[in-house]
């Protein structure tokens, strides 16, 4: 496919995503479906095209002062890409399955258009009704903060240790341009290539033989912080697919045990073959069992456990950028209501001095620190750990920088750590 008929895919996928309130992975998969003469990279190229769009969708309609798909479009061509008008305009000719000509309207745009006075839910790109939570989160960096949510994601891999060392990952990745993470000392970051794809790992033999695994920074900080050690007995309530239950793994060297768990069992579908790819061995995997209690001979025996919980995903806009266009302020309340749940949860399988390690990708107060005071209310056999205690504990003594300042634990975020945004919190038990 020529690039202009990519753009006219992509907004064709938009316009689909709009009309039926869905995520576009799915609206990408039945463009794919039903245009097969379409090749893996013309695929890749349109998908990069239409998360650039919604990652910039506010921007680009204020640039354009239009909201329909094509003028959320040349927005993004202009904005995320850095385009031309002449780059532009020779892709929109109305040849060859292209989108039509650019009108006069639109060729004033581009040449005159500009954020300048652009209200605060436009210059950072997310939904109106969010900005008194974003910025009783961010105070004065609430744009700051936001756009860099708005912008694209590198790809990190997390070197899993139970199979060789970072050095050695990054010298035979080095043909993908691969570099040390900034705060974590088992990371790798991938840059992306010049039309925003991550670059492909299906074939690197390192991923296959699970020498290293897909982990932002951020998340491989948030496994770190649990300083889980080797013969602890570790239980992850809310694994999923098992990336951070593999990085204690590693962390504890295989030796003790690590209880895998989810409330709904298909999320954990893929840990299993994730395990055996990974060499890790002390994973014990407990899906779920209608009507019984199937963690009940864990109570009151673990040392640590780890409450990925489920959360609006805030932190992670630069990868699901249309997760926030779809979310409603009812899915706020519905994840509080989980959160402390599995707080409540989680103190029943605690021994004394075990320690609960609290974490969300969301950057909202709501689901962090107003979420732990809530928990420790009422509970004095539990204090919170401060910040610096935690990063020198996990030997990462730099972290203690991103305490946060409305609360327990700490906050990443892409414009302070350069990782998805994270809120970990350890709660210790006397």
């Amino acid at each position: 496919m020529i690039p202009g008929a990519r753009v006219a895919a992509a907004i064709e996928i938009l316009d689909d995503v709009e009309a039926r309130r869905r995520p576009a992975s799915d609206a990408l998969k039945d463009w794919g479906l039903g245009h097969r003469f379409a090749g893996s990279k013309d695929r890749s190229a349109i998908a990069s095209l239409v998360f650039d769009a919604l990652r910039k969708r506010a921007s680009s309609a204020f640039l354009m002062d239009e909201g329909a798909s094509r003028a959320i479009m040349l927005g993004a061509l202009r904005l995320a890409r850095g385009l031309s008008d002449e780059t532009i305009e020779a892709l929109f000719t109305g040849e060859g399955h292209t989108p039509a000509q650019l009108t006069f309207a639109e060729r004033e745009r581009l040449r005159t258009g500009s954020l300048q006075g652009a209200p605060a839910h436009v210059a950072g790109d997310f939904p109106d009704w969010l900005e008194p939570a974003l910025a009783a989160a961010f105070g004065d960096r609430l744009i700051a903060e936001t756009a860099a949510l708005a912008e694209r994601a590198p790809l990190d891999l997390r070197v899993n240790t139970l199979k060789g060392e970072r050095d050695k990952a990054l010298a035979r990745l080095a043909h993908l341009h691969a570099e040390p993470t900034r705060f974590s000392p088992v990371g790798l970051r991938l840059p992306l290539t010049p039309d925003g794809r991550n670059p492909s790992l299906a074939a690197e033999p390192d991923y296959i033989r699970g020498r290293v695994e897909i982990q932002d920074e951020g998340s491989q900080l948030a496994a770190l912080l649990c300083a889980a050690a080797p013969g602890e007995q570790a239980l992850d309530l809310c694994a999923g697919g098992g990336g951070k239950s593999l990085a204690l793994a590693a962390m504890m060297q295989n030796k003790g045990q690590i209880y895998a768990s989810d409330d709904e069992g298909r999320r954990l579908a893929p840990i299993y073959a994730r395990i055996a790819r990974a060499g890790a061995r002390n994973i014990q995997v407990r899906p779920p069992r209608r009507g019984q209690d199937f963690l009940a001979d864990l109570e009151g025996r673990c040392d640590l456990v780890l409450i990925d919980a489920p959360c609006t995903g805030i932190g992670a806009w630069r990868r699901n950028p249309d997760a926030k266009w779809r979310m409603r302020p009812g899915a706020l309340e519905q994840r509080i209501a989980e959160q402390d749940q599995l707080l409540a949860e989680a103190a029943r399988f605690l021994k004394p001095r075990g320690r609960i390690v609290y974490v969300t990708c969301s950057v909202l107060l709501d689901e962090n620190e107003e979420r732990v005071a809530a928990f420790l209310g009422g509970r004095d056999e539990f204090r919170p750990v401060p910040a610096q205690a935690m990063a020198e504990r996990a030997g990462l003594p730099e972290l203690a920088g991103f305490a946060s300042m409305r609360g327990p634990g700490l906050r990443l975020s892409p414009a302070s750590s350069g990782t998805d945004g994270f809120y970990i919190a350890m709660l210790e038990r006397g």
